[in-house]
Order: C-alpha cells, then sequence, then structure tokens
C-alpha cells in the first residue's frame, strides 16, 4: 500500500478535485475524502468537530491539530497557525511541540527548546522518536520486575503443593504435581504496556533511526509479552518509590497508545494518529508559562469550580468553570484569566475587534461571581501580526474592568502595556 504525507493547517480546505496544493488547500483520494467524514461522524458524537462538509467534493477543517494516518495509507498533518499567515511549516510544527510539551507538563529540561528542535518531523514521528529515546534510557537503568505467582503442573516440588488440584490428579498423571511457586519476572503491567507501544512504534515509524533503536529494544524486552488487557494495566501501572523511574516515559506512552488524549485515534489497525483541539493545548500551554510568573503570596488555579450560574431547586446548575483563577494566600480570587485560540484584529474597532459577544458575556459572569463585581478580568488571545497590544480597557457593569491583551507564544509573557496595573503587580518578569 503506497503511502502519501499531507501537510496542512487549521481550517484548511481538502478536496478530491484537483488544486495547486497549500497549506490551506489541498486534494486527497476519494477513500481519504469518504473516511474523514465518517471520522467526523463518530467524533461528532462525542461533541468533537473535525471538519464540516462545503458540497460534494469540499470539506474545511475546524480547530483540531496533530496527525491522522487513514487506513488507505494518506497521513494528514494539520499545524495550528501561527503568528502570520506565511507558510512557516517549521515554526507552526516547533510551536506544535511546545503546547504538546506543556499539555503533558513534561520536565522543563525535556520541553526545552533544544529538544524541540533536533529534527523537523510531524507530530507523531517526534513522540515515537521520544518514547523510544526514555525506554532505551531506562532499559540501560533496569526494568523492574515483580514476584509472580504462577500455578501449573510440574514433575517435581516447587513451592507449595495446590492439594484441592492434587487430590483430583487422574491416575494416568500421578506423577505430576500440581504447584504454586513465586517467580521474579519482568513480566509486570508497566513493562506489558511499555513493549506494546514499542510494537506500535516499530511498526508505525518512517524514520530510520528510530525503527533501529525500536527494532533494537524490541529484542531486549522479548521475554515480557504485549499487554492483552490494556485499561487493565494502566489502572495496576504503580506510583511508588519504585517506580520512580518509569514517571519520565509514563507521558510518552500513552501518548503512543492513545491513552487520556483529548482526541487519541484508537484501532482500525492505524499507525499513531494523535489530534488536539488548539483551545485546550492554548490554555494548557498560557497555564504553565504564567504559573511560573506569579509573584509571592499569589497562587493561579486552572479550571475553578466554584461558582455557578444559577440555581434550580435548591441545586446549582450552569457551572461556571473559567480557564485561570489568580488567588491570595487567604484564598480570595483577585483575577480571573480565560484563554482563547482566536484571532484578534485591533485595527478593527468598528468590528469590535472581532471579539465574540459571547465571551464578553462568559467575562461578566466570571466577574459577577468570582470577583463579586469588582475588580479587573483578562481575556488572552494569540499575539500575532494584527494583534500586538493589549486594547484600552472595557468598562463592565458594577465595578468590573477587563482587558483584551496578547500572549507571545515565541517568549511565554502576555503583553500587558501600561494599563493593566493590577495584573504587572502580582506577576514577576512580565514586560511593560
Amino acid at each position: 500500500m503506497s503511502t502519501t504525507t499531507i501537510t496542512v493547517r487549521e481550517y484548511a480546505r481538502l478536496t478530491t478535485a484537483d488544486c495547486p496544493p497549500s497549506l490551506d488547500a489541498h486534494q486527497v483520494s476519494a477513500s481519504a475524502f469518504t473516511w474523514l467524514c465518517e471520522l467526523q461522524s463518530r467524533l461528532g458524537k462525542g461533541g468533537a468537530h473535525l471538519l464540516e462538509l462545503e458540497g460534494q467534493t469540499w470539506l474545511r477543517l475546524d480547530s483540531l491539530v496533530g496527525v491522522v494516518q487513514t487506513p488507505c495509507g494518506t497521513t494528514l498533518e494539520v499545524l495550528p497557525k501561527t503568528f502570520s499567515d506565511a507558510a512557516d511549516v517549521h515554526s507552526s510544527r516547533k510551536l506544535l511541540r511546545k503546547m504538546v510539551a506543556a499539555l503533558l507538563d513534561l520536565p522543563s529540561k525535556e520541553a526545552s527548546t533544544a529538544a524541540l528542535e533536533r529534527f523537523d518531523v510531524p507530530l507523531t514521528e517526534w513522540v515515537m522518536a521520544q518514547f523510544v529515546q526514555h525506554l532505551q534510557q531506562l532499559v540501560q537503568q533496569g526494568l523492574r520486575s515483580d514476584y509472580v505467582r504462577l500455578e501449573e503442573e510440574l514433575p517435581f516440588l516447587r513451592g507449595q503443593l495446590n492439594t484441592t488440584a492434587q487430590m483430583r490428579q487422574p491416575l494416568t498423571r500421578a506423577h505430576l504435581f500440581h504447584v504454586r511457586h513465586d517467580v521474579f519476572s519482568p513480566d509486570q503491567a508497566a513493562n506489558r504496556l511499555l513493549h506494546l507501544a514499542l510494537e506500535r512504534v516499530r511498526k508505525a515509524t518512517a524514520q530510520p533511526e528510530t525503527w533501529r533503536l525500536a527494532n533494537e529494544l524490541s529484542h531486549r524486552l522479548g521475554e515480557i509479552p504485549l499487554s492483552r488487557q490494556p485499561e487493565q494495566d494502566w489502572r495496576a501501572w504503580g506510583t511508588g518509590r519504585l517506580m520512580t523511574g518509569y514517571q519520565a516515559i509514563k507521558p510518552w506512552c500513552e501518548l503512543v497508545l492513545g491513552q487520556g488524549m483529548p482526541l487519541a485515534l484508537k484501532g482500525d489497525s492505524l499507525g499513531v494518529s494523535l489530534l488536539f483541539p488548539m483551545e485546550k493545548l492554548f490554555e494548557s500551554y498560557v497555564t504553565r508559562a504564567l504559573r511560573k510568573q506569579m509573584a509571592s503570596g499569589f497562587m493561579l488555579h486552572a479550571q475553578s469550580r466554584q461558582y455557578s450560574l444559577a440555581k434550580h431547586d435548591g441545586h446549582p446548575m450552569f457551572q461556571l468553570k473559567p480557564d485561570l483563577v489568580v488567588r491570595d494566600t487567604k484564598g480570595s480570587a483577585v483575577t480571573v484569566l480565560d484563554c482563547k485560540w482566536k484571532r484578534i484584529d485591533q485595527a478593527r474597532c468598528d468590528k469590535k475587534y472581532n471579539i465574540p459577544q459571547s465571551d464578553m458575556y462568559q467575562m461578566l459572569a466570571y466577574g459577577c461571581t468570582y470577583l463579586q463585581g469588582k475588580g479587573e478580568m483578562y481575556l488572552v488571545y494569540p499575539r500575532w501580526e494584527q494583534f500586538q497590544a493589549a486594547l484600552p480597557a472595557f468598562e463592565l457593569p458594577q465595578a468590573l474592568r477587563m482587558y483584551v491583551v496578547p500572549f507571545d507564544l515565541n517568549s511565554d509573557k502576555l503583553l500587558l502595556g501600561q494599563s493593566a496595573a493590577f495584573l504587572q503587580a502580582i506577576t514577576t518578569a512580565m514586560p511593560n
């Protein structure tokens, strides 16, 4: 089966008709087109939106990014839009890897720029390379073994005799003993999952170095069976002191096996297919960056669930979950931030800067509940060519003031300008 790799970005249009290939439009095979439509039908049942149809021969992607591998051999790489509309694949891939690293909450060393720029490959190849490199380090340190209880029939006594089974032994097998005994073996849940992930990488990777290393490791793990019940083995993955050496590889194994990822695709005999909502990636990235910049005495809390919009029959309904709430030492909310992966145009004042009215309603609800109708709030959008500085404050009902500010994905800073004095005061290393 021939393979085809197509690289596009968010909101690109795909078609079965002839068209000049670009990051915003590309031709796909009829089988890939049909399969993507079927995939949207499955994802739509869970509330996810991958694409929408435009007639019989066109479809438009949504804001999901990552890599999808179709059964017919087409690999569709969907990149985020960066700071301009220029066709910069390298910068888009680099940005996607940075955001995935933040979502996985990887240590700073692993998420460093140098680690992210080792080679310019799609997301899945980067994930598979990271996995085999971590597995190689773990194998060199030594895989953990556990005592495993075995029940078997042996021609000699070993361990404990299973008297119940032995009494039922037919005369023709009286020379054999039913025994129970413990064997010190690497056949344990985490190792079985690692072997399963390794086999998937070995079959899916197109990078020679990744395949070579995966093939070598496959021989090293040969005595460990593949996980036959992954869900059960994930629950049995230990977290104690003896599993400390497995902490670094676990997120990479989860990515390869599609465990707990926002829209990781499982089954269908695919390779490693991963899709992430850009809104979630952006929110996770901003959270990780700002948490490091909080001044002493303030804490950043993600996805707070303290208040609801209404009460009905004595029960709270329509829970309000701002992306970020900053609290002081007493636990009181001092400001609220919400992150939106949308493009704001600061030159379009007549069009309300392209800010959706729903975002304003949402912030008003947060301010009236979390801030008791008094204080500063912040809507955070990504910086790009047409949004380089914070907008003038929006005066909201009661004593609420809201700022719309850009987040620079290069410097990992909010560009607050001179006006948002309160947030300036509670953060460190924030530019003026």
